[in-house]
């Protein structure tokens, strides 16, 4: 996203919702790049409440939204910060596990933030045990800052480690009053100006005006089409036995 509080973690929350109604299980990683090992240390005034998973891991709200949406329990490991990836790089470094390789941010930083996101998107986080078919990956903070680079960069080689088909990214942009975030709809002439300047189909271009209730926004993204657009670009074959009245019970839900 382009700044904070932009709702990332509602569009993800929300697209895990779309998904999980087409019959996939679905779990979530929040990457938070500051240097914090957890979010037990942060003033409430700057970050809001901290959200307390079952195990004890203190976390960011963002994880809170995760779990109510998709109906999950999430662990203390799907929160990943710098502090967390640097602490586990240092402690392999006094081990001798890089056998005396000079350690950096290009590879070994990234390599491991790819690692933590592999190992964990098969974590299952379901009340049946059963393993993850789909991992969302929201990527805090905003696109620019110098402390999100090496998870751009890890996510930019992650691409070509898992193939395109396997991989979608969805960057959360800001139109002021005229996907993106608005004050009210957005017009045809600036989506198709959008997606000529973005390099995008027009179709990829999704308004998310402000709405009344944040459950909301999953029946927005679907009235645009999303999961069709996902599965088509991840090759998703949508089950036969998927609960198809859960978008119904979510609009319900919503009224």
């Amino acid at each position: 996203g382009v700044i904070s509080g932009i709702g990332k973690g509602i569009i993800s929350s929300s697209i895990g919702t779309i998904l999980r109604a087409q019959g996939f299980r679905v779990t979530s990683i929040k990457i938070d790049p500051y240097i914090n090992i957890d979010a037990g240390t942060f003033s409430p005034y700057e970050h809001g409440e901290v959200f307390v998973l079952d195990d004890g891991g203190e976390v960011d709200l963002d994880l809170g939204n995760y779990e109510r949406f998709l109906d999950v329990t999430l662990h203390r490991e799907n929160n990943i910060t710098t502090g967390k990836i640097y602490q586990y790089v240092i402690d392999k470094e006094r081990r001798g596990d890089y056998l005396g390789k000079t350690v950096q941010v290009v590879p070994h930083i990234t390599d491991a933030i790819q690692e933590w996101v592999e190992r964990v998107a098969r974590i299952s986080v379901d009340e049946d045990k059963g393993d993850p078919d789909i991992c969302i990956i929201e990527l805090g903070g905003t696109i620019g800052d110098i402390e999100s680079m090496p998870f751009v960069e890890a996510f930019r080689q992650f691409q070509f480690r898992v193939k395109k088909e396997n991989f979608c990214v969805v960057h959360v942009s800001l139109i002021p009053q005229i996907i993106c975030r608005s004050d009210t709809p957005m017009t045809t002439a600036a989506k198709e100006k959008i997606s000529m300047f973005c390099h995008v189909d027009k179709e990829q271009v999704i308004c998310v005006p402000d709405v009344k209730t944040l459950y909301r926004v999953p029946l927005l993204l679907e009235e645009n089409e999303i999961s069709k657009y996902l599965a088509s670009r991840l090759n998703l074959q949508f089950k036969p036995d998927y609960d198809r009245s859960l978008m119904v019970k979510w609009r319900d839900l919503t009224e």
